[in-house]
């Protein structure tokens, strides 16, 4: 990238801006904003930023540097990807970019017709909730209680019951391959693995648009008005759209377009459970709210909400997945070191139902007496094991300590553990013992190797392997593997594949293994007869069973790296690194491509 060009983005970039979306930055002085180092742990702020010079420093642990070198550090990206970055966040035109090949260049741009299809749609829907067709899902919406400005806010709409309609209206702007690829539609998958023509996956719904960080839909949730079919049969409550390249559910937090701002204003989140439960709340006046969507919280949802706070309340239903889902955000959150409390409303009801029914100065008290979700915790394992026998103690304890080993401060571990002994009437001494022994087995765990089980699949291949040179199923098996080593990457029988294969075959095939787990390993590989092979239904010549668990291995890689590029696009989105985006999508487009043919 042209220096002169990094050179304007740099002048044109506010310094300030662009480092607030990653630090809580406050005034400091007439040039200078300071905040918590975001590279080392700090209570008291020494991290500043000179907003004249455009220039950041750290006086606790020295980092420091220009725009790009924040963004560089921050994202872990190279410098002409931060220059992209930084221009893109500061309104900047980037240079025109260049394609390999029309393929590279049709495929870049898919991803920008994904965004207008789903534009499309969420018009089509809204436009469809003033039909009257749409009588009955206008009655459930006023029967909970969403104003017309709700539904405007939020975009709320109605998937009509017909499978052609919104494909015919959209079809004259959007190809197939993209109208396919978007998830909001769907086909039929013929004995030839052929598809038939694509219909409307929305059918009869209440539509909820899913909106990334910038406030661009990406996906839908959409709610049945009916509990069954034409047929009797029971249809799903809520149907999601699949994961595609825009979207990943695991990388996306409901309303965070709209929260981000009252999130760092007041410092802490409410984490809510379901769409319904977040927008009742936003609507109530309560903006700093999130919801995760109904689906398990993931790390990279932690890491994005780190970023705008590290301070949650959380909300979840009382019943017993809420609870569950409560358990789960709580060990998450507690290892990258939030801080957490827990809302329990009375009468057990959720957010939505209780902020109609109880009001939202109710709700506010309720958010304002918040427990220490250590509190929550003890309550909880009471609540279990409610004898005061030393039985049930055991299992209170037994209950409680994962969640106290998980603290990262010490001092609050042992604050927890005494509280947690007091309120269960155990010893104190008893309960530090346990967290100590508990924690040096951890220690000798996680450095103690386990004998990993390996697939069939694993147990093809090293028998192929360790069969004499020139022997055609061996050379149908080297072959492949010593061109994609990527292929056995984090197989449990990995260490043994690239012995196997980088080297002669050896005499004796358990001198191929590196250690004593891996000679274990393909020893039990090795004790496998033809018999049981037989026996196991495989079909084939020995040269096809190796061929076919090639195939398996692939399609194993290739999701591992479908997977991989969903997260570093979803990472550049939020950098808003088009250039990286662009070059993502054209792999991910191509192994996408690759599994169909598979």
């Amino acid at each position: 990238m042209a220096d002169n060009f990094a050179q304007t983005v740099k002048q044109q970039a506010d310094i300030v801006k662009i480092v607030g979306d990653y630090v809580k930055l406050k005034k400091s002085g007439a040039q200078n904003f300071s905040g918590l180092c975001p590279f080392h742990k700090e209570k008291s702020p020494s991290f500043s930023v000179n907003a004249v010079k455009q220039f950041y420093h750290c006086f606790g642990c020295g980092e420091g540097g220009d725009v790009f070198t924040f963004v560089m550090k921050m994202d872990s990206v190279s410098f002409p990807e931060a220059v992209r970055a930084v221009a893109v966040k500061a309104g900047v035109p980037l240079p025109k970019r260049d394609f390999s090949s029309p393929e590279e260049a049709r495929e870049a741009g898919l991803r920008r017709q994904l965004m207008e299809i789903h534009e499309g749609a969420t018009q089509y829907f809204e436009a469809m909730l003033k039909s009257p067709e749409a009588a009955r899902g206008r009655e459930y919406l006023t029967g909970r209680g969403v104003s017309t400005e709700t539904i405007a806010k939020f975009r709320i709409g109605y998937a009509p019951d017909s499978f052609n309609d919104m494909r015919d209206r959209l079809a004259p702007h959007f190809s197939e391959e993209v109208m396919r690829a978007s998830g909001i539609f769907t086909a039929k998958e013929n004995e030839d693995g052929s598809f038939g023509q694509i219909y409307a996956k929305f059918r009869k719904r209440i539509t909820f648009p899913i909106m990334n960080e910038q406030g661009r839909v990406i996906a839908f949730t959409a709610r049945a008005l009916d509990e069954t079919d034409d047929k009797g049969r029971t249809v799903a409550k809520y149907m999601n759209s699949p994961e595609t390249p825009l979207y990943t559910k695991g990388q996306v937090l409901f309303n965070l377009d709209k929260a981000k701002g009252d999130m760092r204003a007041h410092d802490f989140a409410l984490l809510v459970e379901g769409q319904m439960d977040c927008i009742s709340v936003y609507m109530a006046g309560i903006h700093n709210v999130i919801a995760t969507s109904g689906t398990a919280f993931t790390e990279m949802q932690v890491r994005l909400l780190s970023r705008f706070t590290k301070r949650v309340v959380l909300n979840f239903d009382p019943d017993t997945a809420g609870v569950g889902a409560a358990e789960k955000s709580i060990e998450m959150l507690t290892e990258e070191d939030f801080e957490i409390k827990v809302i329990m409303l009375e009468g057990g009801l959720d957010p939505d139902r209780y902020v109609r029914e109880k009001g939202i100065q109710a709700y506010m008290e309720a958010l304002r007496g918040a427990k220490r979700y250590s509190d929550y915790l003890i309550d909880r394992a009471r609540q279990q094991f409610p004898q005061r026998t030393a039985e049930a103690k055991v299992k209170a304890m037994n209950y409680l300590l994962p969640h106290i080993r998980r603290m990262p401060n010490a001092l609050q571990r042992n604050e927890f553990a005494l509280d947690a002994a007091q309120k269960l009437g155990i010893d104190s001494g008893i309960l530090l013992q346990e967290l100590k022994q508990a924690a040096a087995q951890r220690v000798q765990s996680v450095a103690a190797k386990k004998v990993e089980p390996i697939s069939e699949t694993e147990a093809v291949l090293l028998r192929a392997l360790v069969l004499t040179e020139k022997d055609p199923v061996r050379e149908a098996a080297v072959g492949p593997l010593s061109e994609h080593p990527e292929w056995y990457e984090g197989l449990a029988a990995g260490s043994l594949f690239e012995a196997l294969v980088m080297g002669p075959a050896p005499s004796n095939p358990l001198d191929a293994a590196p250690d004593a787990a891996a000679r274990s390993m393909l020893a039990r590989a090795l004790a496998r007869s033809q018999g049981d092979e037989a026996a196991a239904g495989r079909i084939g010549t020995p040269v096809e069973q190796v061929q076919a668990a090639l195939l398996n291995l692939e399609r194993r890689s290739v999701e591992r790296r479908q997977r991989e590029l969903r997260t570093m696009l979803a990472e550049a989105d939020r950098r808003g690194d088009g250039g990286m985006s662009g070059k993502l999508e054209v792999e991910l487009m191509g192994l996408m491509r690759r599994l169909r043919e598979m």
